[in-house]
């Protein structure tokens, strides 16, 4: 069963990486459902423009944080200055992450793989480090960490994106045992192929090369993987998912998929 709107009213989520892609779109989803939202990012402006359309939504309240989860010590001072009010924090949605480059790895780019995993294995602990201390206070909460099926395979070229995501991938399995006595529940979402921002940031900014990702694939959509947050997240307490892998229909995995021509 899953729990009425009703229950859920007036719980507060924190999502990082919210102004694109996954995070924007869970943003938006989890407002429509009333939560109150703690938004965080490093694109000041992007984040001033969502604040404004979260706060279109009747009785959501809105906390936007301007800072870069690979930069330890904004993230404590965030989180740490938070108002007290706004320290109870229900879910928390570990989203900020990227892949940069495609290269061989004698022919990598040392700055892109730092810029991974100070996004997605470091700035991923440091945001934890912060939030689950006051989960723990409460014996209540859910992280939700958005990890990919490059946690579970590996690709040419892909290496040290791979490899960041195989760590998000044991690290949710290292927090669901950590955090049992806690009451925390832990989810780790492993999308597959999935139309955002991605692939233009992986390219840095070649829109041609970021198309031809998804050519002949109906890929999943910020909005699908939204929508499973929430699933994940609106079940009753004593329910867990512990991971969810997704996929478009025509993918079964790294390897493999069908393109329509």
């Amino acid at each position: 069963m899953i729990l009425n709107h009703s229950e859920l009213m007036k719980k507060t989520i924190l999502i990082t990486g919210a102004t694109a892609g996954f995070g924007r779109a869970t943003a938006l989803r989890f407002a429509r459902e009333g939560f109150n939202l703690i938004v965080t990012g490093r694109r000041k402006e992007r984040l001033d423009d969502l604040e404004k359309e979260l706060l279109a939504y009747k009785d959501v309240k809105v906390m936007p944080l301007n800072f870069d989860v690979r930069k330890r010590y904004e993230v404590e001072d965030a989180i740490n200055n938070l108002p007290e009010e706004w320290k109870k924090i229900d879910i928390l949605v570990n989203n900020a992450g990227l892949a940069v480059g495609l290269n061989h790895i004698d022919k990598g780019n040392i700055d892109d793989w730092d810029r991974m995993i100070d996004t997605n294995v470091k700035g991923l602990l440091y945001v934890t480090r912060a939030v689950a201390p006051l989960m723990a206070e409460r014996n209540s909460g859910h992280i939700i960490n958005i990890s990919s099926i490059a946690g579970k395979e590996v690709y040419e070229n892909g290496n040290v994106y791979c490899a960041s995501k195989h760590a998000v991938d044991s690290l949710s399995r290292a927090m669901r045992i950590d955090l049992l006595r806690d009451n925390i529940k832990v989810t780790n979402i492993s999308p597959g192929m999935a139309e955002t921002e991605f692939s233009l940031v992986r390219f840095k900014g070649d829109k041609a090369k970021a198309r031809e990702v998804y050519q002949g694939i109906d890929a999943l959509t910020a909005e699908d993987i939204a929508d499973s947050i929430w699933y994940c997240a609106s079940l009753p307490g004593h329910v867990c998912i512990n991971e969810l892998v997704i996929t478009p229909v025509r993918q079964a995995g790294v390897h493999y998929n069908i393109r329509i021509t």
